[in-house]
């Protein structure tokens, strides 16, 4: 499935929707969506404080949602909309289940993926980031600001 620009966009604000919500829980804001076939089938924001679980980030949040709508642990044929770079962790997973695409907005320089290889990725998964990065950027920067 081919997602145009405009696409990407959309989806991306939608996920920038869910980390506005984790940002109003006191959660670290980083929201994502995974889409398949032009459609949303798993929404999701970090849980770590409210689950007591440094495990529940957005993105292994909505990798289990969309595995249990799909029915598989695949989702080759999606595409992962997150707000920010994952993590080590989340990179692994998103291997495990041999993502289709992932779309990030900003990076991670401190624990993004991107700081120890690409190759944690499953090396079909297509990777595209620096959608809407400012916005998502400041949503984080005023969250840490805040906390100061």
């Amino acid at each position: 499935m081919e997602i145009n620009h405009c696409d990407d966009n959309f989806f991306m604000n939608e996920a920038f929707k869910e980390a506005q919500k984790a940002f109003y829980k006191d959660e670290v804001p980083v929201g994502c969506v995974i889409v398949c076939d032009g459609k949303i089938i798993a929404r999701a924001h970090n849980y770590c404080e409210m689950l007591c679980d440094s495990t529940a980030h957005a993105e292994m949040q909505a990798i289990t949602s969309a595995s249990d709508y799909l029915g598989s642990k695949y989702l080759n044929e999606c595409t992962l909309y997150v707000t920010l770079e994952p993590c080590i962790m989340c990179a692994g997973a998103l291997f495990w289940s041999q993502l289709g695409k992932l779309v990030y907005a900003s990076k991670d320089n401190k624990r993004g993926f991107n700081i120890h290889s690409k190759k944690i990725l499953h090396p079909k998964t297509e990777i595209l980031d620096g959608i809407m990065s400012e916005k998502c950027a400041k949503l984080l920067k005023d969250f840490f600001k805040q906390k100061r």
